[in-house]
């Protein structure tokens, strides 16, 4: 019983040697692993030929059966072939490099043999990696976890790179038992962290590679906006060939893929991207490299259409990734502190409000960060737990935000998600509440086809609110999916129990299964009966109980009346007598007539007879038609007597006329002067006129123009001096002054240049 307890690093067995003798050795010895040759993994082929598909399916025939093989082992010569069978890291590493990722599957044959072998293969090697990064399989079989963090890290059986592509194949609907295994790794191995410091540079290699072959990047552009490089020194993604094109997206997809996976698996190592200041290069590069591909994906011709969309495809994905990696980075370093109730929960706020202030020079980034996760309700989150936040800096910095959208021409989402103020101030709820980005969103880990909780609401996990503060479920054929999935492992569940299981973990499937296996539910949940059936729908209201109608309870209301006067009823048109005699009356429109006369009150002519008085008839009234217009005009009253036609301008004779009547010696020049006008008879002596007869001609001129239509009188002299001061001054000095403040400056040198371009028009001023 002793020796059962000891670990296996510490174990010694007895084997028989070459001749017979046995001899001991330890338990992990390159001696006691078996004989066996594991193949290298190859992809499925992509055109799919006979020969092909066989040798895949062949070769994935032989890599299944050795995996099953070697998980069918026991501990101890388990850990011998893992440690010293270098073909079977060799095989292991090869799936790691060539197995399709989530966005590949699409492109693969359809054959059903192809997809069931794939799997075959897929789970083998995941539960392969998983035994391998189990240092206690029970209590019998265990490793040292010193000794196991050495194993593992001498031999090499996982580096970063690996653990990378784990999470982008695996992550998938196995995220919690990847985060355990994960965890293990680095908690038995601390060294793991320092080359996952050492990793990151390399990391931020990809972009700066990308941005150099898209020649958006140059020496010394590290930490400041990318320089764009000319175009003949470098291609551009517009200049490039189309392969090199396709490469590059393919090579930004994965490797965009690749990190939100692992940072979405396993959080912890989002500090160590932090503090290598990943989150400033990734923004810089997202809005200098994704408008430019996005450019030369929409302008470039491609004779293969679907190549295209599907390099779009990539590339949208690409961007969704990148977003949800800065939101997981904010998350993790800057708003779970806050949410725990920390000592620094002031610093960790004035950090993340000093990311998102960095975000505004990048336009681009930040309306797709804004339209996935809503700035707002980050800050809104901020407030309640920190309300000594600056309200001008959060002004700000969402003033900032709408610019963003206006100045990329794009209209922003109305949806808006509201922060419950339960989680106000509440650190310890906050942080069992936890962060949990939706697993099974599409290939990697990421969101195809459902939608993903944005903002505070992600970061809290808390369900989706309405705007009438009831919680939003899913659709019906989404619920009955979930349910389906659930009961097809776990059968003898009512539907009952697992509507409730969801609504408790919103509707996340793979939390729901994982802790009812693990028995971790709920104390809520603990006491329901796990074979409640699915309840019963409530029926509405009656509708017609709660409606109102003008037409209620007449003699037709069918809802309200068992018995109607069929009789009274017509169905289509009527024919035969009765209809026509019914056509025929007229009988409302002579019980129609009386009311009318009445109103004709109208008298054209009243002939009086003799001895009537026009009183009786109303005639002295007065009469509103009288057109009383020119009562008040005195026509012809301000006519004096002797205007009459004697006194017009005397007649003149024309010039042409009087020249021929001039006697010839008037030749010097006395031609142009007009001959004196023949004196009026009347008005012979009358050498100048009365002025005071003149005087009144002009009044009764004026007088007659004043009665014309459109007659404008001169204005009123205007009077800005007014009364001496202290003495007030009337209503039309005050107006005159306030008209001259208004329209002094409307001719303040207007004068003078008009004056100087009629000077220089006329010659006078040299141009």
């Amino acid at each position: 019983m002793a020796c059962a307890r000891v670990p296996l690093d510490e174990q010694q067995v007895t084997e028989p040697g070459p001749l017979g003798r046995e001899h001991t050795l330890p338990a992990l010895h390159p001696a006691r692993k078996e004989e066996r040759c594991f193949v290298p993994y190859k992809s499925p082929p992509e055109d799919g030929s006979p020969a092909e598909v066989e040798e895949f399916l062949e070769r994935a025939k032989f890599i299944t059966e050795d995996l099953e093989w070697l998980l069918a082992l026991p501990h101890d010569k388990f850990w011998c072939q893992v440690v010293f069978d270098e073909s079977l890291q060799r095989c292991l590493d090869s799936y790691l490099h060539l197995a399709p990722r989530g966005l590949d599957l699409s492109t693969l044959p359809s054959s059903p043999a192809v997809a069931d072998t794939q799997r075959s293969v897929h789970r083998a090697v995941f539960l392969t990696f998983l035994r391998m990064a189990t240092h206690k399989e029970s209590k019998d079989n265990f490793i040292t976890p010193a000794v196991f963090g050495e194993i593992i890290y001498d031999n090499f059986l996982f580096d970063i790179p690996k653990i990378l592509d784990l999470c982008v194949l695996f992550g998938k609907g196995n995220s919690q038992l990847l985060h355990k295994m994960i965890e293990n790794i680095f908690t038995q191995q601390p060294s793991y962290y320092s080359d996952l410091d050492e990793t990151v540079p390399t990391v931020l290699q990809v972009f700066d590679t990308i941005l150099d072959k898209c020649g958006l990047y140059c020496e010394g552009a590290t930490a400041m906006e990318p320089m764009k490089l000319s175009a003949h020194k470098q291609p551009t993604a517009m200049t490039m060939s189309q392969q090199e094109l396709v490469d590059l997206i393919l090579y930004l997809c994965d490797s965009t893929t690749t990190i939100h996976a692992f940072l979405d698996i396993f959080p912890a190592a989002c500090s160590g991207f932090h503090s290598n200041g990943f989150l400033s290069r990734l923004t810089s590069f997202y809005e200098t490299a994704v408008p430019d591909l996005e450019k030369a994906l929409r302008k470039r011709n491609f004779d293969d259409k679907g190549l295209q969309e599907d390099l779009w495809k990539r590339l949208s994905h690409s961007c969704r990734k990148m977003v949800e990696t800065a939101h997981l980075l904010l998350h993790h370093t800057c708003l779970q502190p806050i949410l725990e109730g920390g000592e620094n929960m002031l610093a960790f706020a004035e950090e993340l409000l000093s990311h998102f202030t960095s975000f505004l020079t990048e336009k681009r980034f930040l309306t797709d960060y804004d339209e996935q996760f809503p700035i707002a309700d980050d800050v809104s989150l901020l407030q309640q737990a920190l309300p000594v936040i600056d309200e001008t800096r959060t002004s700000y910095l969402l003033q900032g935000v709408e610019s963003a959208w206006d100045s990329v021409g794009r209209q922003k989402p109305q949806v808006q998600h509201k922060v419950p103020s339960a989680y106000q101030g509440s650190g310890a709820a906050a942080a069992s509440a936890g962060f949990k980005l939706q697993e099974a969103r599409g290939p990697g880990g990421g969101g195809e086809g459902e939608e993903s909780l944005r903002g505070a609401e992600a970061m809290l996990d808390v369900p989706r609110i309405g705007n009438n503060g009831a919680v939003c479920s899913v659709s019906g054929a989404e619920l009955e999916s979930l349910l389906t999935c659930i009961r097809d492992l776990l059968p003898d569940l009512g539907e009952g129990f697992l509507l409730a299981c969801l609504q408790e973990y919103n509707y996340n499937s793979e939390l729901v299964i994982n802790n009812i296996l693990e028995d971790r539910l709920a104390p809520n949940l603990d006491k329901l009966d796990r074979a409640m059936p699915r309840p019963v729908k409530e029926d509405l209201p009656d509708v017609l109980n709660v409606r109102s109608n003008v037409f209620d309870d007449d003699e037709f209301d069918v809802f309200r009346r068992d018995q109607v006067d069929m009789s009274r009823i017509w169905k289509g048109r009527r024919k035969g007598e009765g209809a026509r005699e019914m056509l025929n009356d007229k009988q409302h429109i002579a019980e129609q007539r009386a009311r009318y006369q009445a109103y004709e009150t109208v008298v054209d002519e009243v002939i009086i007879e003799p001895g009537e008085s026009a009183a009786t008839y109303g005639l002295d009234d007065y009469d509103d038609e009288y057109d009383d217009t020119y009562d008040m005009n005195q026509v012809g009253a301000n006519d004096l007597d002797g205007d009459s036609l004697l006194n017009r301008r005397p007649f003149t004779v024309p010039q042409v006329l009087r020249k021929a009547n001039k006697p010839e010696e008037d030749e010097e020049g006395e031609d142009e002067e007009e001959e004196d006008p023949i004196p009026n008879n009347v008005n012979r002596d009358q050498f100048v006129q009365d002025p005071a007869l003149l005087r009144e001609r002009a009044e009764a001129r004026r007088a007659t123009m004043q009665q014309r239509k459109g007659f404008r009188p001169p204005p009123r002299p205007s009077n800005v001096v007014g009364q001496p001061k202290g003495q007030g001054q009337t209503t039309e000095t005050f107006l005159d002054r306030r008209k001259k403040e208004a329209n002094k400056s409307r001719v303040s040198n207007h004068n003078r240049r008009s004056m100087a371009d009629r000077k220089r028009n006329k010659g006078m001023i040299p141009s």
